[in-house]
């Protein structure tokens, strides 16, 4: 492997490891996100009076049904989001080990 492959390894492994630190901050909020949903929906199963929604900065009584099904099907798409990311980790993952691999067998073979 010549040095030239080599760098461009070596860059290769620092835009992975660029990328996997944007999917761990979006990892981390959509978890996040998640749990206040997950909290949202146990304190309106224990809340048997009225509900209201947050519409920007004012707070508007709404159904309870409604708001129900908004809140599960979000919490439905943040568990895909949240699949997705991990997916994508996964094998970003793995295409570093293998690079991390080649690097390192280059840098044994020049020495």
């Amino acid at each position: 492997m010549t040095q030239q492959e080599l760098e461009q390894k070596v860059g290769q492994l620092q835009l992975i490891e660029h990328s996997m630190n944007n999917f761990m901050a979006q990892k981390q909020n959509f978890q996040s996100q998640l749990v206040e949903t997950e909290n949202a929906l146990e304190e309106m199963e224990k809340n048997q009076g009225e509900v209201f929604k947050v519409i920007g900065t004012i707070m508007v009584k709404s159904d309870k049904g409604s708001i129900k099904k908004d809140l599960e099907s979000k919490k439905e798409m943040l568990g895909l989001r949240l699949k997705n990311i991990e997916k994508q980790e996964r094998s970003l993952k793995e295409k570093a080990s293998k690079l991390q691999q080649e690097v390192m067998e280059a840098i044994k073979e020049k020495k």
